[in-house]
């Protein structure tokens, strides 16, 4: 029952729905947005009714790792007790395909923002990225975008900064690159394959090669192939799949991808070193 109403068999069986899956998140709408949808047609299918801001207490549903709303790809989500397992995604690794432009900059460092500088770019070769590119490979520093979704004094920097007020640039942080390779070089595009950890921007990466390079660079398109152990090609699920059934087939093919049941963990508890092993 929720709040006193006996439930159809559908809504019975997505609030029964626990762990977690990947959907594919377009160009264009912000990870939350994509939620909102997700969590409006299956609650629409269940046949529940949603009167205002309940709707939230009615299914317990959330992301692991937001992307950028210019960017597309795999989103993780958790559902039901799946919501306690996303922290281990945030700290995962992840695969994106990035295309860079050379020559010109953005206050945002991506296609979305204005335009604050433009350099020649002509005399950059192919082997010139080619030897950047590992200077940026393995334990690295990197400074945040100011046009991010990192928090000061509880507001977002981007809007702060679309409020014109002034922002300080955030302090360089470690950040991880398993790998990072050049696709295509088609001047003044090119295209990157990069794996990283946690709290890496990939527009931060496309902005600081562009300095390497005595030119600047913004990037054009972003696409996230690989969460975890979720993939853009195996695992994320297209709009139209975004049903209950679909859903339930998903988690049961992605339960086998993670690394150990929370029910398990909890058994675990008289080992704590084990525990926290498992958590990260």
């Amino acid at each position: 029952e929720a709040g006193g109403v006996m439930l159809g068999k559908s809504a019975e069986k997505l609030f029964s729905l626990s762990g977690l899956f990947a959907v594919y998140k377009p160009k264009g709408p912000t990870s939350a947005c994509v939620l909102n949808l997700l969590k409006e047609k299956l609650l629409a299918e269940a046949g529940v009714q949603t009167n205002g801001n309940k709707r939230n207490q009615v299914l317990k549903i959330g992301h692991g790792g937001t992307l950028d709303s210019a960017a597309a790809g795999v989103l993780v989500v958790g559902i039901g007790k799946g919501t306690k397992m996303l922290r281990t995604m945030l700290a995962g690794s992840k695969k994106y395909t990035a295309i860079g432009l050379l020559g010109t900059a953005t206050d945002t460092l991506d296609a979305t923002g204005k335009v604050t500088e433009e350099k020649p770019y002509d005399q950059v070769t192919k082997g010139d990225l080619e030897n950047v590119l590992q200077k940026f490979t393995g334990d690295i520093m990197q400074v945040p975008p100011l046009y991010s979704a990192l928090k000061k004094g509880g507001e977002r920097l981007s809007t702060l900064m679309k409020r014109g007020e002034a922002v300080e640039a955030k302090p360089a942080r470690p950040v991880r690159v398993y790998s990072l390779s050049l696709q295509q070089f088609q001047p003044p595009l090119f295209t990157l394959d990069v794996e990283c950890g946690g709290g890496f921007y990939v527009r931060s990466l496309v902005s600081d090669i562009g300095k390497e390079l005595s030119t600047c660079a913004t990037m054009q398109e972003l696409t996230r192939t690989k969460q975890g152990p979720f993939t853009l090609e195996e695992h994320a699920l297209y709009e139209d799949k975004w049903t209950i059934d679909e859903i339930a087939r998903s988690l049961e093919r992605c339960t086998s991808l993670l690394p150990d049941e929370p029910a398990h963990k909890k058994l675990k508890t008289e080992h704590p070193g084990e525990t926290a092993v498992s958590c990260e």
